[in-house]
């Protein structure tokens, strides 16, 4: 008897085959996938402190480059989680194989659930990456790690959701691409990276406290620094309530069918 069939309910093993698929579809690409993100969060970290180090202090006793580090893994994360549901689903649908995935008995919530264990594995995978080779260039203190693990496993999950909608809704590369560039790439830039929100006019931090990438950033950070632009228990509220809300959305369109069965 193997551990398989010792561990996993016979219910939840094709589940557990659907997630293993999707994480060595990533893992096996790992040189593009995992290091390539930690390169150029390497290079945004380097650049811009040695740019404004010197210039810049957001918050008391912690200097710009310690600011960056959780700014830049929280947006690693977000984006390889969305890029990992996401290019599955739309390059099973451009090849015509999502149909085997398809004909299996799986039910829609397992199928949820294997895309979105897969894709919050390579959102961790990533941030831990960057937050591992960013010790070798900047002293990075933690004050509250049950924060940062909260938060890493709320955003992972929510872009994780977000990318099985978008892989659902597009039909080609260049709409999934455009989804990406117009969407989740300015939202990540335009959330607090870079800056606190408090540097901003004021009608540019109203503007910023509509985007849930924001809230995200800030409760991660808040996890290091023990200091945040707010409350990390709003930002929890307000990222809990996005996640529900995609994940129910995305539960109702697997459900239905919606442009996966012809």
């Amino acid at each position: 008897m193997s551990w398989l069939d010792t561990y996993i309910p016979q219910t939840w093993r094709g589940t557990y085959t659907l997630f293993k698929k999707e994480l060595l579809r990533f893992w096996r690409v790992a040189f593009q996938t995992v290091a390539s993100p930690v390169l150029t969060a390497l290079l945004y970290l380097l650049i811009f402190s040695h740019v404004l180090a010197g210039h810049v202090q957001v918050y008391k006793n912690v200097p710009y480059t310690a600011f960056l580090v959780p700014g830049l893994m929280m947006m690693s994360l977000l984006q390889n989680a969305f890029a990992n549901s996401s290019s599955s689903l739309i390059q099973s649908k451009v090849m015509g194989n999502v149909v085997f995935i398809l004909l299996t008995p799986l039910t829609y919530l397992q199928f949820f659930v294997a895309f979105l264990a897969a894709s919050i594995i390579r959102g961790l995978v990533v941030g831990l990456s960057i937050y591992l080779v960013s010790m070798f260039f900047v002293d990075i203190e933690i004050v509250h790690p049950l924060w940062i693990i909260i938060f890493a496993l709320l955003g992972s999950a929510l872009l994780g959701t977000f990318g099985i909608i978008a892989g659902i809704w597009a039909d080609k590369f260049d709409q999934m691409a455009a989804f990406q560039n117009f969407v989740i790439m300015p939202l990540t830039f335009l959330s607090g990276v870079f800056y606190s929100i408090h540097s901003l006019p004021t009608f540019w931090q109203v503007v910023s406290k509509f985007n849930p990438f924001f809230y995200m950033i800030d409760g991660f950070r808040y996890g290091f620094f023990g200091q945040g632009d707010i409350s990390p228990w709003i930002s929890l509220l307000v990222v809990t309530a996005f996640l529900f809300g995609l994940a129910w959305l995305c539960l109702k369109m697997l459900k239905s069918g919606y442009k996966l069965r012809g």
